[in-house]
């Protein structure tokens, strides 16, 4: 009988490679988000067996709902982005489901916590103990994976340590580059999860799941810079406590800084891990990390092989190896009465003769350093004067997202040590609209990560300027305006 799979936290990094496991093995799936936006993006619907559904566990007023006729939960939600503030937000989300999964009919859950150091605290590390502790609280069994770093493109710790490695000349890195852990590959994580819908266990357990590597930070990224053809120097430092790394990190990493933050707490202890128990359940090949990275690097191209570029091949082309996995962003989202076809009508006028909206003197001092060393960005250039279609080339833009009245992507042309992209969104939130106007930039190592925070304050100041021109153009009024940066 086909089982019926409810994945709570189906847009992180785990959910996001589970589902399409899931739904390709032929179980049902109902995927859950907050922000059900997110998994639309990703087209799953299209498989026919895969439900998308907006779920807050912090306020789960649907919960009851989505739980019936569901034989299995995969519990994969944490916090970490939330800031300051997120062991609460764990914690309250642990609890609201304990509550609802008392209720309802579900067979057992699968839990993905994290491996625990033998002592020492770490806020990261106790919530998702803490978690664990309170699914516990029923009767429904509960299967509680302890992992450490997970070896796959988009992983946050991995992608932490990636950045460092293809950033820095000299990783400046916190003492704790000597602690140790036990990695395992994102293909081996996923086999152990779905190999556990075939065994009904009648009791709760708690096993680790490790790679065949205890293996510290140091090393590991001396294994990254091999696979990248880098020369490693590193230099642990005393003084960069966890606070201090935490600008440290916001600074070289594109990994979201909340996220960063988090995981700081956790990088500081061994943490060890016996992985004997799963693996004589569910026995497997474990790749080495060595391995892991290697085949993770082969698939770093699916960040742009993404519905976030279009597809463009322009795009593909030019990634390169190194290029930053997340993105750094900086933006200005501002309220207005303006209506969305107002604006749409506006942003569609962007390049040609018509320019910028805002400051055109410092996009023409752009242009001319493109020129300077090479570039054709004072080639101007617009199909038409009015509208555009997907596939347009602007100036030395190139339109790789179109959607009327919501949103145009436009691929960044002129030459700079990465990969970026200007995107104009208009959302209609009922009583008012919102512009957000904002660039997106995978830097190209440590020249990629100067570049872009050169630019930071012709951004932040063109950005801000060029939404209230939209909203002046539209002969509207503009309300609360505010600065996003990462």
């Amino acid at each position: 009988m086909s089982k019926t799979i409810l994945v709570v936290g189906a847009s992180g990094y785990i959910g996001t490679h589970l589902v399409p496991e899931l739904a390709n093995a032929g179980y049902t799936v109902k995927a859950t988000s907050r922000n059900v936006k997110l998994l639309e993006k990703r087209k799953w619907e299209k498989a026919g067996n895969i439900t998308l559904h907006e779920l807050d566990l912090n306020a789960p007023h649907n919960l009851d709902a989505l739980l019936q006729d569901v034989d299995v939960v995969f519990f994969l939600v944490h916090g970490m982005n939330h800031g300051h503030d997120f062991i609460d937000i764990e914690i309250d989300a642990a609890e609201n489901f304990s509550v609802a999964l008392k209720q309802s009919q579900v067979k057992r859950v699968i839990y993905l916590g994290a491996l625990q150091p033998a002592d020492g605290f770490s806020k990261h590390l106790s919530a998702r103990k803490a978690t664990g502790e309170i699914l516990r609280k029923g009767d429904i069994p509960i299967t509680e994976l302890r992992a450490g770093i997970i070896v796959g493109p988009g992983s946050a710790a991995f992608e932490v340590m990636r950045d460092f490695v293809y950033h820095l000349p000299v990783i400046v890195t916190p003492k704790w580059v000597k602690s140790r852990n036990s990695p395992i590959a994102l293909r081996n994580l996923l086999y152990y999860l779905l190999e556990l819908l075939k065994f009904e266990p009648c009791r709760h357990q708690i096993m680790d799941i490790a790679g065949p590597d205890d293996i510290t930070y140091e090393d590991q990224m001396r294994i990254l810079g091999k696979h990248a053809g880098k020369r490693i120097r590193i230099l642990p430092v005393p003084f960069l406590t966890p606070k201090f790394a935490a600008y440290w990190f916001r600074f070289i990493t594109s990994v979201p800084t909340n996220i960063a933050k988090a995981l700081i707490g956790g990088l500081r202890f061994d943490l060890p891990a016996d992985g004997s128990a799963i693996q004589s359940l569910i026995p497997q090949y474990l790749l080495s990390y060595d391995e892991a990275v290697e085949e993770c690097l082969s698939h770093e191209t699916e960040v742009v092989r993404s519905d976030i570029w279009g597809f463009d091949p322009d795009a593909l082309a030019r990634w390169q190896p190194g290029f930053g996995y997340y993105p750094k962003q900086a933006g200005y989202r501002l309220k207005t009465d303006a209506t969305a076809e107002q604006l749409w009508r506006q942003v569609q006028l962007v390049g040609g003769k018509e320019g910028y909206f805002y400051a055109n003197f410092l996009w023409r001092i752009r242009e001319w350093m493109d020129f300077a060393i090479g570039g054709d960005a004072l080639k101007r250039y617009r199909r038409d004067p009015d509208t555009l279609e997907l596939g347009d080339k602007v100036d030395s833009w190139k339109v790789i997202n179109l959607k009327p009245n919501r949103f145009l992507s436009l691929l960044f042309g002129m030459k700079a040590p990465g990969l970026g992209r200007l995107e104009f969104t208009i959302e209609d939130k009922g009583d008012y609209r919102e512009v957000d106007i904002r660039a997106w930039w995978h830097p190209a190592g440590f020249p990629g990560l100067l570049y872009w925070f050169a630019m930071m304050p012709a951004h932040l100041f063109i950005f801000r300027g060029m939404t209230h021109e939209l909203v002046k153009r539209c002969k509207a009024k503009a309300q609360e305006g505010r600065t996003e940066t990462l």
